[in-house]
């Protein structure tokens, strides 16, 4: 039986997610609504919402997630963490990016971190940045990526947030391209990810939704969660250096906006 899913959002990534689960045959879309769209009170339960709406919205879809007992995946933009504390009735996801690439590179990221303490414990000057790129009509900056990415970053030096430099450009239609830099007066590392289609963050997002279903038990959960059944076999122990922590409940989407 396919899972019955839901859709607030109609905008660029809510039309991608739903071209995309419209063609598979284990899911079936029961509902798309956009901010003109009916009331949360007017939708019929699903097993699975997935909100890429707009950060007003997400207080009133989490209770409407919770009336309903519907798991819910929210990739919107820049809402009150808050939102999420204490006990949750239900399966909730939150994803800043819903790129299983962008989750791989956040964890290489610590890993850098780590590498550019080691340098300048040894009294080498070392420079720390993070530069992201994204399409002209994006309104937040930095992406909600990029300040995972300096989070990251930060929190593998031992230093603090306000000693990565942070950059934001908005140009042209670019889906989205972040770069984690390393620099020192010998050499220069860096990290980049960048996103060829909105497709990429659809197919996340749709992958994040039938994952949460599977959990066992109620409670949140990140891309982070997910990301450790993809990634550990392949990053073993360092990659614990970026494990769940206070990124993950960064609530800024960024390249699906």
């Amino acid at each position: 039986m396919p899972t019955s899913l839901g859709l607030f959002g109609t905008g660029r990534l809510g039309s991608a997610i739903r071209r995309l689960a419209d063609a598979r045959d284990d899911l079936e879309v029961r509902w798309a609504v956009g901010s003109e769209g009916p009331g949360e009170d007017a939708l019929e339960a699903v097993d699975v919402a997935i909100d890429v709406s707009t950060a007003d919205a997400v207080a009133d879809h989490l209770a409407w997630a919770h009336r309903t007992g519907t798991d819910l995946v929210i990739g919107a933009t820049g809402w009150d963490p808050s939102l999420v504390d204490g006990e949750l009735p239900v399966r909730v996801l939150v994803a800043p990016n819903f790129s299983l690439g962008v989750a791989l590179v956040r964890r290489l990221t610590a890993v850098l971190g780590a590498y550019a303490a080691a340098t300048g414990s040894a009294g080498t000057p070392v420079d720390l940045a993070v530069a992201e790129t994204h399409h002209r009509h994006k309104v937040d900056a930095p992406s909600g990526t990029a300040l995972a990415l300096r989070e990251a970053l930060a929190r593998g030096a031992g230093t603090r947030l306000e000693d990565v430099q942070t950059t934001s450009l908005r140009l042209g239609e670019v889906v989205g391209d972040h770069e984690v830099t390393v620099t020192t007066a010998l050499e220069t590392v860096i990290l980049r990810h960048a996103a060829h289609d909105r497709d990429l963050f659809a197919a996340g997002a749709l992958t994040a939704a039938g994952w949460l279903t599977t959990r066992p038990h109620p409670g949140l959960f990140t891309l982070d969660d997910l990301a450790e059944d993809h990634l550990r076999p392949l990053l073993g122990d360092p990659a614990e250096q970026a494990g769940p922590g206070p990124t993950t409940r960064s609530t800024t989407a960024d390249a699906h906006a």
